[in-house]
């Protein structure tokens, strides 16, 4: 991003459009929802410059994600373009940025990797006591991959990916 963006912080990412009038669900990291001061511009990034963007409503989908609707995307394709986008805010325009412990919700968004096979986008964390699991968009439908440190190889926050070594047969992608 531009030298004029180095003061905005990463917040979200447009996860897909919801129904054909603009919407967005949006998946936020590293902030709660509710920390973002919505009177205040968000920004998406065009050509490497930041485009500001007024957020007209905001309805809270569980612990991380939104349902949003800014101020000119106003249909179905407008909203197809934005998706997998970055979101920033100015970083005084939302809360301290921490996670919980063992929150990993900013993850959702994300590329899965066994090894180095792409398995699709992180589609949700679900934090089940005792064996937190990431939901997983793939070709071939949703799975359901535990988080366990064992199986970690690495986390690329630069790419917003998280490289894991899965055992055999733990899902079936044929």
């Amino acid at each position: 991003m531009s030298k004029a963006a180095d003061s905005l912080l990463e917040i979200a990412r447009v996860l897909k459009s919801n129904g054909t009038d603009g919407e967005l669900l949006v998946s936020f990291r590293d902030i709660d929802p509710d920390d973002l001061n919505l009177q205040e511009p968000v920004f998406i990034e065009f050509d490497g410059l930041p485009v500001p963007f007024f957020i007209d409503s905001f309805r809270r989908r569980g612990n991380s994600r939104a349902l949003v609707r800014l101020t000119d995307i106003e249909s179905f394709e407008d909203a197809a373009e934005l998706e997998g986008r970055r979101i920033f805010s100015k970083s005084g325009n939302v809360g301290d940025g921490q996670y919980e412990e063992g929150d990993f919700s900013f993850l959702e968004g994300w590329a899965l990797y066994n090894d180095d096979e792409k398995v699709g986008l992180i589609g949700a964390f679900n934090d089940i006591p005792g064996n937190p699991c990431l939901e997983v968009e793939t070709e071939k439908g949703a799975v359901m991959i535990p988080l366990h440190e064992d199986f970690i190889l690495e986390i690329d926050e630069e790419n917003d990916a998280l490289y894991m070594s899965l055992p055999d047969g733990l899902f079936n992608l044929q």
